[in-house]
């Protein structure tokens, strides 16, 4: 254990060491000792008959971020099979404290921790640093690009290119946010779903700065009656027709990615961010290779993981029954394959294609892959159109319903765990993370001398027949441990807002489930990459990373120098870009379709056996309905107030243990009010844990 200990404190040293020079790189990038000092000492070095100009870019600004996702899939999975227990956790998050309180709750933003405020800071001086060495540069030698230009006008269409410059640094970041089977977000304790907004700031940001860019160089065309310019596609520097391609395509996936027009029109804006393969291609195209070279780690890793769930969703998954509540909310029961292990909080996309084969849903994953290693269950809350379909075909006593799913996918640990007490507020369907967090609970308090917290949680609902969804804190109605009352400490307050007084019995409806017939064609839900699916992972991102810079170098070397002979006057501009592309894609293609074959066939066997214990049951009925059983654990330990909302502060405050885990996940009011009280200051043993679902 002390060896394997040494190895992963290598290994973050190692992972550490390289992003803080990867960072330097970015830093030194727009100065003139880069440009005139390391380019030139390292392109003598360089055989540039096989990479060009951009062997220098490959060298230091993609090879690290590659290496780093490589080894920090090995890190993740020593520290799977590690089993640490959670004092190590508690150490480091006193240590942290501080940074992980809110610092900024207030719209648009959202909850901003101490640190990832500190972060932004650091990333705007980075791009404020970059402009004001590019101008410093750039105004130094300024080049004159019409006979009779005017000085001011060479300055402002420099300052026109140099935005467009800062905003290739915001793509350098851009995707990592949204690789959902990211290995180097659960380094910094960060999930996809809880980075989603950093991409959505990037974004932003990125829009910004290139329709600047964009309307400065119409604005420079025009002053200097240049606007033919505006069509040109050059042979020997950048496409401006790419550029316009690119920006249109941009500013129809920004207008409907604003939050008021994406709420209202989700469907629209689901469509028309679809478009982003367009825009990447046409953006490469304006930029040219050497920038591409760049942000490739991020548009690299981000493929790979697109593939990857292409290649899962591409296989049909067994849906054992469906559970509809009397509120119309849904829990699908899908059969998994053993090795399939994930944490509370993780997240399953869904397509139906009977309802949308273009549409997927995320939803929380309520089952615990150690209580229930067959099987895996989703809540979906009855509201908007697509649940409402799914609902009204449930109903209709269909005997199969065809699904496809992308994940798993979620935090590496339960670090929540590490708290004497967590009190847990949720909202409507917000409650459906609250339940895969108590079911952990309950699996871990089975084990022998295992500590777990104390559980006080707070849940809001309009109506009373919404407290139904409370039974499903448990995996089915009848299931509960014998001692369950003694195990955990567990104590739950409802609060129904819109009625004023508990409903007659006889008007409690019951809780149905209806059982589907197995197809043959089904398949129960497993790891993409299996078991050892980091390792797998790190094969892949580094087989395919170093089969594309073997075939570039031979590419470049016996079909494009002896073209070109690194003038870049003989080769076509683009004609570079479309072979990046392509080469970057099938290298990528290949090595991860060889990869998925093999685990897919290892999934197949312990499909097999799945089958073989016959995980849809015998049931001689398709639709069968249960009582809601007011005598189980769960309805002893709840208490419910009709026509009141929680007092969050009153709640709060009166927490006494000294180190309390505040979890929250429902309307924004509630949980801005909730983070505000946590980094108010009035009680020191307070400790926010953001559950952040913004997809």
């Amino acid at each position: 254990m002390g060896s394997q200990t040494m190895l992963t404190s290598i290994t973050r040293l190692i992972l550490l060491v390289v992003f803080l020079g990867w960072l330097m790189i970015w830093t030194m990038l727009p100065t003139k000792t880069y440009k005139n000092v390391w380019t030139l000492n390292l392109q003598s070095k360089l055989n540039s008959t096989y990479f060009g100009a951009q062997g220098v870019n490959l060298l230091l600004l993609s090879f690290p971020m590659m290496l780093i996702a490589a080894l920090s899939c090995v890190y993740l999975h020593f520290q799977k099979q590690s089993n640490r227990s959670y004092s190590n956790s508690t150490i480091l998050s006193s240590r942290l404290t501080f940074w992980r309180r809110p610092a900024v709750v207030k719209a648009p933003l959202g909850i901003v921790t101490a640190m990832e405020l500190a972060f932004a800071i650091m990333f705007a001086a980075l791009l404020v640093w970059s402009l004001a060495n590019y101008l410093y540069v750039s105004f130094g030698h300024l080049h004159m690009h019409k006979d009779g230009e005017k000085v001011w006008e060479a300055k402002f269409r420099s300052v026109s290119l140099r935005l467009g410059y800062i905003g290739n640094i915001c793509w350098a970041f851009l995707f990592f946010p949204v690789t959902r089977g990211s290995s180097i977000l659960p380094l910094f304790g960060l999930t996809s779903e809880s980075s989603i907004k950093y991409h959505s700031w990037l974004g932003h940001l990125s829009m910004i700065l290139f329709v600047a860019h964009t309307l400065g160089f119409i604005i420079y065309w025009g002053i200097t009656h240049q606007m033919a310019l505006i069509l040109e596609w050059s042979k020997t520097y950048v496409s401006n027709v790419a550029g316009i391609i690119a920006i249109v395509f941009a500013m129809a996936m920004w207008v409907t990615s604003i939050p008021r027009v994406r709420r209202k029109m989700f469907e629209v804006f689901f469509y028309t961010h679809n478009l982003y393969p367009l825009y990447v291609f046409f953006y490469i195209l304006h930029v040219g290779a050497s920038y591409f070279c760049m942000i490739l780690p991020g548009i690299f890793l981000f493929i790979v993981d697109r593939y990857l769930r292409f290649l899962q969703s591409y296989q049909r998954a067994g849906l054992i029954s469906a559970r509809v509540l009397p509120c119309g909310t849904i829990e699908l029961n899908f059969s998994k394959t053993q090795g399939l292990d994930y944490n509370p909080t993780s997240i399953l996309f869904i397509n139906v294609p009977s309802i949308s084969k273009m549409q997927w849903h995320p939803f929380t994953v309520t089952s615990n892959s150690n209580m229930e290693p067959d099987k895996l269950s989703v809540v979906i809350k009855n509201q908007g159109s697509w649940s409402q379909k799914l609902h009204k075909q449930l109903s209709s006593n269909v005997d199969h319903v065809q699904v496809s799913v992308e994940g798993p996918y979620g935090p590496v640990s339960s670090h929540f765990l590490r708290h004497e007490a967590l009190v847990m507020f949720s909202g409507g369907s917000g409650i459906t993370p609250m339940i895969s967090i108590i079911r952990e609970i309950i699996f871990q308090s089975t084990k022998p001398d295992c500590h777990v917290p104390r559980v006080r949680l707070i849940c809001a609902f309009k109506n009373s027949a919404d407290l139904s969804m409370l039974q499903l804190l448990l995996p089915t109605i009848s299931w509960a441990p014998a001692d369950f009352a003694a195990q955990i400490d567990l104590e739950i307050e409802a609060y129904v807002t819109r009625e004023t007084e508990q409903p007659p019995a006889e008007a409690q409806r019951v809780i149905q489930t209806v059982w589907f017939k197995p197809d043959p064609l089904d398949s129960p839900v497993s790891a993409v990459l299996g078991p050892n699916s980091w390792l797998w992972l790190a094969a892949i991102v580094s087989s395919s990373f170093v089969l594309f810079l073997f075939v570039l170098g031979l590419t470049t070397r016996f079909y494009i120098y002896p073209i070109d002979h690194n003038t870049g006057e003989n080769y076509h501009y683009s004609f570079t870009c479309l072979w990046y592309m392509f080469l970057v894609c099938a290298s990528i293609f290949m090595v991860s379709s060889v990869v998925f074959l093999w685990c897919k066939r290892q999934n197949a066997m312990e499909g097999k056996q799945v089958q073989n214990v016959d995980a849809y049951g015998t049931h001689d009925q398709e639709l069968e309905s249960h009582p809601q059983n007011q005598e189980c654990p769960i309805a002893q330990a709840t208490q419910v107030h009709y026509g009141t909302r929680p007092d969050l502060k009153k709640i709060l405050l009166g927490s006494e243990e000294s180190d309390v885990g505040v979890l929250v996940c429902g309307p924004r009011k509630m949980r801005h009010e909730v983070a505000k009280i946590c980094s108010s200051g009035l009680a020191d043993n307070l400790h926010f844990e953001s559950i952040s679902f913004n997809w």
